[in-house]
């Protein structure tokens, strides 16, 4: 999609259709909406008067202009009430709006800043109106062998208009940072939608690949025996059913200078999940291709710090591997060492993606990482306490958390904190090894947290357990129906406040 900032009125754009915003409780038209109603003869107004155009969040109104503009139609956004509007509010109004509007067959949009007469600043309207437009209108359709009408559509050009000559510069920066952090976060969603015979561990480590030779990232590709040198027996048990060789992935960029790493990004890339073992119920098994989209994620997110060309050292840290029953399986029972010596007693193979982070955490650690943040699609015990809105966070240091909350705040991307008192690591405790990897006694978030934390020592470290926000079952804003791209650009935006603070 083209992305475009112009200081023309929208009447004048010249697109196939327009998009204008409206606060809920207007009386009249105003601004960008008044010069439409003027040229359509006042019919704006007779609709508002009427109830037909209210201005609630998420709804839409669409207009043939019959000549009376320069484009094709004009589409009156929802806003919701004025003094509650936000950046993500515009962004999820972006979304739906063009999302209605390939609907009706529109390639070409020009969109006003959706923002005037509010608290939101430009730049932040500008960064959400292209997420926004990026994140509504994509579609996973890869396996698709008929074309299926309406959407296939596509949004090739997207016009900013209306934006005044002294806030251009900062606009057009606003949306190139929006439309950078808007694909990563579709290629996120592309790695997770893919069914899991088209994204093994070598397919995650083919797409590694070309982000790095694309964002000219240093790669490093750990084979199985390179991992036996290693001993990273956890993850290597939980490999052991599956005969799609592991892969383990290491992105580099070092845009910070010097040799330190100052975040260690950590992604669970559990490319399909059975349980093992203990195997998984079959209802919506095949949801389990989605295992995988924590590792999607993190490569996804040094892509864009890499095109944000951020001062900060980082690195990109991905186990990938499938976790099926079979003959070689690892059992309940079995006792397992990771890279650091610590030994685990299996209570559950369906525990898995603790296993491998166990280890990924060990390397993290092992490269000097001055903070880590692991991403997993870890348990359904979060989807039980946080539903599918919000990420659980934890970790062993506040201000490492607070960053991350604060990055989620300002990308729509709902965070919670969980507790790590100590009293939770009695849940873990095993009576034949140093640890057991399935806890007892409730918060099985947490003492999967608990479990993470035996393996980055005193490093400041962080956990986003991402079970619930990965995926979606439902369209809403720009949330699409499948991957959801989540938390890539809260790590982008947690990558860029690092960077600022050096």
């Amino acid at each position: 999609m083209e992305i475009y900032v112009k200081t023309i009125d929208i009447i004048k754009a010249k697109a196939d259709a327009v998009a204008v915003g409206v606060f809920e409780g207007e009386k009249k038209p105003a601004g960008d909406l008044a010069a439409i109603d003027k040229a359509f003869d006042g019919a704006v107004a007779g609709l508002m008067r009427r109830g037909e155009i209210k201005g609630k969040a998420g709804e839409v109104n669409y207009i043939h202009s019959l000549g009376r503009i320069a484009a094709g139609g004009v589409l009156i956004a929802g806003l919701g009430k004025k003094k509650e509007l936000t950046a993500d509010k515009i962004r999820s109004a972006a979304a739906v709006a063009c999302r209605s509007l390939i609907s009706k067959k529109n390639k070409s949009v020009a969109i006003n800043t959706l923002a005037a007469g509010s608290s939101v600043k430009i730049e932040d309207a500008a960064r959400a109106i292209t997420e926004g437009a990026i994140l509504g209108v994509y579609n996973f359709r890869v396996h698709k062998s008929k074309k299926d009408g309406n959407n296939n559509t596509e949004l090739k050009k997207l016009t900013l208009a209306g934006v005044g000559r002294g806030d251009t510069k900062k606009a057009k920066r606003a949306c190139e940072e929006g439309k950078i952090t808007a694909e990563a976060a579709c290629l996120a969603r592309d790695m997770v939608n893919q069914p899991s015979n088209h994204m093994t561990p070598a397919d995650m480590a083919e797409i590694a690949k070309k982000v790095a030779e694309d964002n000219c990232l240093e790669l490093t590709i750990f084979e199985k025996e390179d991992m036996q040198k290693m001993e990273m027996g956890a993850l290597l048990g939980v490999d052991q059913g599956s005969c799609q060789p592991p892969k383990f992935i290491i992105l580099k960029y070092m845009g910070g200078g010097g040799k330190d790493i100052e975040l260690a990004l950590v992604g669970k890339g559990i490319t399909f999940d059975s349980g093992g073992i203990s195997l998984k119920p079959s209802n919506k098994m095949e949801e389990m291709k989605t295992d995988m989209a924590g590792g999607a994620s993190v490569i996804a997110a040094i892509s864009a710090i890499a095109r944000l060309k951020l001062a900060i050292n980082v690195v990109a840290i991905v186990p990938a591997v499938e976790n099926l029953p079979g003959g070689k399986a690892f059992k309940p029972g079995d006792v397992l060492k990771a890279m650091n010596g610590k030994t685990i007693e299996i209570i559950s193979t369906d525990a898995e993606g603790r296993l491998i982070l166990a280890d990924a955490l060990c390397y993290a650690n092992k490269l000097k990482a001055k903070r880590i943040v692991d991403v997993a699609t870890l348990t359904g015990a979060c989807v039980v306490a946080l539903g599918y809105i919000t990420t659980g966070v934890m970790g062993n240091n506040q201000k490492l958390i607070d960053g991350i909350l604060a990055a989620g705040k300002e990308t729509g991307e709902y965070m919670w904190q969980l507790p790590m008192f100590e009293e939770y690591k009695e849940l873990n405790k095993s009576d034949v090894a140093d640890i057991k990897n399935a806890g007892s006694g409730g918060a099985g978030t947490i003492s999967a947290g608990q479990f993470l934390s035996e393996f980055v020592g005193k490093t400041f470290w962080a956990h986003l357990d991402i079970a619930g926000t990965s995926y979606s079952s439902k369209e809403s804003g720009y949330t699409r129906k499948g991957a959801t791209g989540v938390p890539v650009r809260s790590l982008v935006s947690l990558a860029a406040a690092l960077s600022k603070k050096k």
